[in-house]
């Protein structure tokens, strides 16, 4: 059985004793994953890469599924969600490290000398809020990938570029890639 099919049965099975994922993306699980694909083919992740608030896995474990060139971080604060991340990054065999806290203290916790070539988020308060932070996180030319529902570049000192990309799965969803001039 390949990963992709491990992780959307196990996210299934778990998904009905713990709330991992809402009914429109049960409903459209596919579509779900597909998407994330179709944005690690964008996002060509590779070293280190931040996903945070990670819940059941969408986009980041089908994103580790198809870049296992790539070591995946998954920040997740609720037990119950992060638990069910380790189990998946174990039974699909993924290069990840989940971490059980809030992204502001798994940041205290990262190794210093730590940085990351991506950070992903998928719909997570507000970027002009959490994204400051992270940026002595990010490599030279790293970058933020923000997946939401409008084509808004959120207005954050530093970004260098941007690049707004439309995701298959409808009108209103988006790939805003954001990338800063870091200094070294």
């Amino acid at each position: 059985m390949d990963a992709l099919t491990t992780y959307k049965r196990e996210l299934l099975r778990w998904n009905e004793r713990i709330n991992l994922i809402g009914p429109e993306a049960k409903a459209n699980l596919d579509g779900h994953v597909d998407e994330a694909i179709k944005a690690a083919e964008i996002l060509k992740p590779h070293g280190n890469v931040l996903d945070f608030g990670s819940g059941g896995g969408l986009p980041a474990i089908p994103m580790a599924i198809v870049a296992p060139e790539a070591k995946f971080w998954l920040v997740e604060a609720d037990q119950k969600k992060w638990a069910f991340l380790k189990h998946v990054v174990r039974e699909c065999g993924l290069s990840a490290v989940v971490v059980g806290d809030r992204l502001s203290r798994a940041l205290g916790r990262f190794p210093p000398d730590l940085r990351f070539s991506l950070v992903t988020s998928r719909a997570v308060g507000e970027p002009e809020e959490w994204v400051p932070p992270l940026r002595e996180w990010l490599e030279p030319g790293g970058r933020v990938a923000l997946f939401q529902g409008t084509d808004d570049v959120p207005a954050i000192d530093g970004i260098g570029s941007s690049e707004v990309h439309r995701l298959p799965r409808g009108a209103s969803n988006f790939l805003v890639v954001l990338t800063f001039h870091v200094k070294q």
